[in-house]
This record gives structure tokens, sequence and C-alpha cells, in this order.
């Protein structure tokens, strides 16, 4: 049966312009979402539509909200489930794939970049196994929150286009509403696409797809010699500065999995995440993650593992590029190696300028070291200190902001002058100086309790003022204005959220 005799198609014109859909049919099962009872468009993004090159009034119509929960097909849409394996908590499952999404199709932007366009809950597929498809409204609204700060915050990810109610229960712990994330993404290659073949021995798919991700991600890798090397050092790069730009915001993802690490080198799949509030290395928020695995110090070396199981996957074209066995493998742990240098180079290129830092110093680490083991001591909040540094680099009168941030401030005042005698060694005005940092350091990020405060009106009252509230917030992170105190506040006791967990 083809998608259009069960499902009618849409008159909406998106260009799409598929590839993964010419790959072969091994890569994913072609089938369409599943209608739902009464869509109900939530938010629509319209900045992205935008960018994506789409009609946002044709997408708010009835027949636009039609196509963004499942119930129509788009001329051109070529709706399929993707297949990818993955290594889930360091436990390999050979099967994943897209069990309750549906890749409809590709699009280039306005700025010439290929994105695909998913739906999130959008029904069951052959990777379905035992789920039903679905998602709450809860999650969706906290996918949407968090993935667009981190856009804002200038982080890869993907993004989110629009948000919709379907009308009908989904049934976890308790009965809850139903809704369909349409998510935007520069690719949605992770990982476990590539330990989907390896686990089946099948190099051809392999040789097909790490062809197909150069093409789309790393064309610069497919004019030199060494190709499926320079693809992975590619990769190796863009996820080690995304890990070091996740720590720089105290941004912890919670289930680092390898089939929630993506090619493109974006920030994807956002369930237990959370941003952290008093600084302590070994933070966890997901519900599910009793050991720490991907506790936020613990994210260099989770994001580590994952790619040497992405070297793994690749060893044979390697092997094949380099002439043997050996010289392949000793490929692989060389791009590896290169992990460590650009992520402690990105990290410490950011953490001087949230200091305020322009120049680099021997010192500067153990500089930051130390602020940070005080903060950890003393509870601090780590955005708000780092916001506040942005007032004392303005003179020392700006120093009691960052004091109130310590249990005991004698813990800043002893940091504090060291502070103060290497911004001296640089040609900034302090004026210069705070605006740059001010550039850096967020003074809004989607705190828990806030996000919590969103999700639980728009779920128990069908009330998304707050959801809107909070993200005109954080569409502008960097810019402090008055009146939105509470949203840069830490949580008080009572309203402090120690658990997150998954649910798209």
């Amino acid at each position: 049966m083809s998608l259009t005799e069960d499902r009618a198609l849409s008159p909406l014109r998106i260009p799409f312009a598929n590839s993964y859909a010419r790959l072969p049919e091994n890569f994913y099962a072609r089938i369409a979402p599943t209608p739902v009872t009464a869509p109900k468009l939530v938010k629509l993004n319209l900045k992205l539509a935008d960018l994506l090159g789409l009609d946002a009034e044709a997408l708010a119509s009835p027949e636009g909200v039609a196509m963004l929960a499942g119930n129509r097909v788009a001329e051109g849409s070529e709706p399929l489930a993707m297949a990818y394996a993955g290594h889930q908590f360091g436990y390999f499952v050979r099967q994943l794939g897209d069990g309750r999404a549906n890749l409809l199709g590709e699009v280039i932007g306005r700025d010439g970049i290929r994105y695909d366009i998913q739906l999130k809950g959008s029904g069951r597929t052959p990777f379905s196994r035992n789920g039903d498809g679905r998602a709450a409204l809860g999650p969706v609204l906290r996918e949407y929150i968090v993935s667009e700060a981190m856009s804002t915050l200038g982080v890869p990810t993907t993004r989110s286009l629009a948000a919709v109610t379907t009308g009908q229960p989904v049934f976890r712990e308790t009965v809850l509403p139903g809704a369909v994330l349409t998510r935007v993404a520069s690719s949605h290659l992770r990982v476990g696409t590539f330990q989907y073949f390896f686990a089946q021995g099948d190099v051809a798919a392999l040789r097909r797809l790490a062809d197909y991700a150069i093409e789309r991600h790393y064309p610069e890798a497919a004019i030199v010699t060494r190709r499926y090397r320079a693809f992975l050092d590619g990769v190796v790069t863009r996820q080690a500065k995304l890990v070091a730009q996740w720590m720089l915001l105290g941004f912890i993802h919670g289930v680092m999995n390898t089939d929630n690490t993506s090619i493109s080198g974006e920030t994807i799949d956002y369930g237990p995440c959370a941003f952290m509030e008093a600084y302590h290395p070994r933070t966890v928020f997901s519900s599910i993650d009793h050991q720490g695995r991907y506790s936020y110090s613990n994210q260099p070396n989770a994001m580590h593992w994952n790619l040497a199981r992405l070297a793994e996957t690749i060893l044979p074209l390697l092997v094949e590029e380099e002439g043997g066995d050996e010289a392949g493998l000793a490929s692989a742990y060389e791009s590896l190696e290169q992990f460590g240098k650009h992520y402690e180079t990105a990290l410490n290129t950011g953490m001087r300028r949230k200091l305020g830092l322009a120049t680099e110093q021997e010192r500067d680490t153990s500089l930051t070291e130390d602020l940070l083991n005080r903060m950890m001591e003393q509870r601090a909040d780590y955005t708000l200190t780092f916001r506040r540094l942005c007032d004392a680099a303005t003179g020392i009168e700006g120093n009691a902001a960052v004091r109130s941030m310590f249990t005991n401030p004698v813990a800043f005042d002893e940091w504090e002058p060291r502070w103060r005698q290497r911004l001296a060694e640089e040609n900034l005005s302090p004026e210069e100086r705070a605006a740059q940092m001010r550039r850096t350091n967020p003074i809004y990020i989607p705190r828990n309790h806030l996000v919590e405060a969103a999700l639980e009106a728009a779920t128990e009252k069908q009330d998304f003022q707050p959801f809107e509230d909070l993200l005109q917030v954080l569409a502008q992170p960097f810019d402090e204005r008055p009146g939105l105190e509470r949203y840069a506040t830490p949580a008080r006791p009572e309203e402090y959220v120690s658990k997150t967990f998954c649910g798209t």
C-alpha cells in the first residue's frame, strides 16, 4: 500500500529535497505518521519557519496543523523511520531506530544548509518494539524550550519548529495529554546509525553511510586522499567543541548514549537534560543515571567513549584506506587522541572569555580551577556567579554582587585579588571587558523550576502562557532586563528540581 492510498496529500507547498530517502531501503522503513484525534497548534516557530523558507501562515492553517500532527502528508514528503542501533548506558542494543518519529523529508534553508524535518511522537513504526510511538505534552514542551534556548546561547543544536497537541491521551505512570514535536536538524545521523550496520557486518552499507555523511556534513573530507580519516577527525573535533560549550554553560545532557550522539556535531535528544544551578562537578539530574555515567564532569569522557565506538564502526574503511590492519588501527587512535586537545583548547578559551581575559597565560587554568573549587565548596550558582563577575569587572564596587553568591564571601575575597591582577595585565578598558563578558555569560537559562512550572501549567491547566513567557525571556539570554528578576533567580529549596525524566 502506498502512503497516499490511506492518507490524503496536503496541498502545502514545502520544497522537499530528500536525499536520505534515496539511500538503500535497509537504511530505514517507509511509513507514514499515525493520525491523531483532534490536533491543535500550541506553538509555531516563526523565525525558524522563515529560515527554512516555509510559509508560516500555511503551516498555522488547519491543513498545516494536520501535517504537523501527522494527519496529512505534504506533497513531496517521503515519510520514513530511520534505522540505528546504540549503546545505552554502556549496553549495546543492535536495533533501536525511530520508534516514535518520522522523517518527513529535507529542505534547503535560506542559508543554503540542508535540514531534516521530523515529527516526534507521531505513532508506532517497525522500530517501536513495545512502545506506543507517542509523546506526552510535557516532554515535547521541554524539548522545545531547551533546544531553542541552546540555539540562542549559540550552541549547535536541533531546533523546534512546532508543537501540536493530539487530543488523545498517552499512558505512562499516569494518563497524560499527547503531543507531537516538529524537530529540525542538519541531519539525524548518529553514531548509532553506523553501529547498526557495523553490527551486521555490512561494510558496503557503512561505506555508503560514511560517504553520505561526508557529502552532507564534511565535504572537505571528500577532496583528500584519506577521506574516512578526515571524516573521523571532523566528527571528533566538532563533538569536542560541543561538549566544551555544554560545560561552559553548566548544561548536563543526561543521556549521552551513542544513539544520542549526532554525526553533525549538534546537541540532540533533550530528555532528562538540565542546567546546573549550584556548581558541583558530579551533578546528575537524570532519574535513570544511578551511577553518574553522564554527570556534568564526566561528559567529556562519555563523549570520547562514544567517538571510540564510531571509530570502531569505520575501522574497516580506515584499514582499507591505510593499507593494513595495524595502520588502520593506528589512524583511528591518532584521531581519537585529538579529542582531548580540541576539548581543552575550547574549554580554556571559553573560560578565559567568561573571566574577561583576552590573552592567554599559563596560570589562567589554575585561576579558573581555584574559582570553581571555591564555587563548589560554597554552593555558588554557576550561571549567576559568572554573570555577576561582569559587574565586578567594571570596578570593586561590583564585588558585592559576586560575594552574595557565596555562603562564605571570604572564599571570593581570597580569589578576587588574583583575578584583578590578571585583568590588569591586559589592554582593555573595564567597560569594554564587562561588555564582552556579558556577551559570553548569560543572565537567563532554562532553570529547572521555571521549566517545570511552565510544563505543569500547560499539562494540568492547559495554560500555555508560562511556556510563552519563558520562551520570550530565553530568546535574549544575554540581555538583562528589568522586571525579569525571577527568571535569573535560583530555585528556593521548596522549588528545587533534583530529578528530570526521559519522555519524548
